[in-house]
């Protein structure tokens, strides 16, 4: 796991990707490698699109991919999932360049191997914690922007040649499609929802003074709520933005994880909570696994869930929903898990 980037190549990293919410770049220098992936985002019935995605494909090293999903919430919330967006990719290799490169000592290969793979997590984990931290103040700063009940969730997944770090903010999820000893392909959640519903998250933020309970018109989800006053109501435990809530036990400290590919990881996904909330894990394995085509594979991953909405909450305003797609081998016939 390493960054092999030059001075030019780094102004690409730099760019402001503009105002598009969805983003899907891969660097011309990557000496022919490539890698199939698709994103794909439909605006729900809430108004604004919030969600935010990006597949950075190149990054880093010849197959590096920086991919991402950011669910904006609250009145600004569309704005924020951008500039999360926008900042993250080259914040991050700006980190990691700073940092000083890793020396293995004599050892045995299997020592040596094990060794540079856990300084190398440390050190992307390090550039993750420090680069949040950062995110959330530059938000918290901007004179114009008022994100004191707005915010964004985050799911990040960075790979480095056959290492993949992710990093969780909130309740969007990833998903690894991996195949069996018997050729199916069942799903691995990469991440944990982050929501008020999860005890240790529960424990923090009682432990700040906030308050977790659910209103009686939706006893099945748990909001974060101020000490003395009912408000915001905010669904997730951790966040970009929601200053409101910082000082109550909601923190921009992401969860962050390694994760090393083999031969049998297929395909990973990553998606807002708008599709969650109504497919499982392996409904959406199944059903990237019958598009069968990286290319197209996000956007029946949302159609389908479009689909699920209308047929479970049917009476309910649909949220936006959003996935990436990414095919980690050289494409082959997918057999279903079912």
């Amino acid at each position: 796991m390493g960054i092999c980037i030059s001075s030019e190549s780094f102004e690409i990293h730099a760019i402001n990707y503009g105002h598009a919410n969805l983003v899907h770049y891969e660097d011309n220098n990557n000496n022919g490698y490539q890698q199939i992936g698709s994103v794909y985002s439909q605006q729900g019935c809430k108004g604004l699109n919030q969600d935010s995605a990006i597949l950075y494909q190149g990054y880093g090293v010849e197959n590096g991919v920086f991919s991402g999903v950011f669910d904006g919430h609250g009145e600004n919330g569309q704005i924020v999932s951008k500039l999360v967006m926008n900042k993250l990719p080259s914040l991050l290799l700006k980190h990691i360049l700073s940092l000083p490169k890793i020396t293995s000592p004599k050892q045995n290969v299997k020592e040596v191997d094990e060794s540079a793979k856990n300084k190398n997590f440390n050190k992307w984990k390090e550039a993750f914690l420090s680069s949040f931290k950062v995110v959330d103040k530059e938000i918290k700063c901007l004179e114009k922007l008022d994100c004191s009940c707005s915010g964004t969730t985050a799911v990040v997944a960075i790979r480095q040649d056959d290492d993949l770090i992710i990093a969780n903010l909130g309740d969007s999820r990833a998903v690894l499609g991996r195949k069996t000893e018997e050729g199916t392909i069942e799903p691995v959640p990469l991440t944990t929802d982050l929501k008020p519903s999860l005890p240790s998250e529960a424990e923090r933020i009682r432990n700040c003074g906030g308050r977790v309970l659910a209103l009686e018109k939706e006893p099945h989800i748990q909001r974060v709520w101020l000490p003395n006053e009912d408000a915001p109501g905010l669904a997730m435990s951790r966040a970009f933005g929601d200053f409101m809530l910082k000082n109550y036990g909601i923190i921009s400290r992401p969860d962050v994880s390694y994760h090393h590919l083999s031969s049998n990881d297929q395909f990973l996904v990553l998606a807002t909570d708008g599709v969650w909330d109504v497919l499982s894990n392996d409904q959406v394995v199944s059903i990237v696994c019958s598009t069968n085509d990286g290319a197209a594979a996000a956007k029946a991953v949302v159609e389908a869930s479009i689909d699920a909405w209308k047929q479970k909450f049917p009476n309910t305003k649909r949220d936006d929903c959003t996935a990436i797609c990414l095919f980690l081998q050289q494409r082959a016939s997918l057999q279903n898990s079912t």
